[in-house]
C-alpha cells in the first residue's frame, strides 16, 4: 500500500455520529456499519416489539456486491508523498461514514434503515384530486 504522509493546518467538525469515523493517516481496513429503525406515529402507542432488527427483512437480506469484471489501469505520479490541507470544515459525518486523510487499502461501509409511518385512522375523508 501506498503511504504518505497527511498533513492538516486546522480542522473543524462539528458532529460525528451513529458508526462513523474520522481517520487522519494511512489505515488498512476501514469498516463501518449502522442500523437504524424509524417510527413516526401520530399518537404515542407501543406494541413493544418494535425494536426486533431481525423481524424485518430489510435487515436480514445480504448485501449485493456486484463483481468486478473490468480491467483497471492505474497510472499515479506523486511528486511528494504529503497530503496536505491548509483548513477543513465538516458539517457532519453519520451513518457509517467516514472523514479519512490519507490512504486506505480496503474500505467497506453498509447502512440499513428501516422507515416505518403508522397513521391514525381517518374517518370522513373526502378524495380530493
Amino acid at each position: 500500500m501506498l503511504t504518505r504522509t497527511s498533513s492538516v493546518d486546522r480542522m473543524f467538525i462539528n458532529q460525528v455520529a451513529f458508526s462513523s469515523i474520522i481517520q487522519l493517516g494511512d489505515s488498512c481496513h476501514l469498516n463501518g456499519f449502522s442500523r437504524a429503525l424509524a417510527v413516526q406515529r401520530e399518537a404515542e402507542y407501543f406494541h413493544g416489539n418494535e425494536g426486533n432488527f431481525p423481524s424485518y427483512f430489510i435487515f436480514r437480506m445480504p448485501v449485493p456486491l456486484p463483481p468486478i469484471d473490468e480491467v483497471i489501469s492505474i497510472s499515479r505520479f506523486n511528486p511528494t508523498p504529503i497530503i496536505k490541507a491548509n483548513k477543513i470544515h465538516v458539517t457532519a459525518v453519520s451513518n457509517s461514514s467516514i472523514f479519512h486523510v490519507g490512504s486506505t487499502k480496503h474500505a467497506s461501509m453498509e447502512v440499513r434503515i428501516k422507515h416505518i409511518r403508522q397513521l391514525l385512522p381517518r374517518e370522513n375523508e373526502q378524495d380530493v384530486r
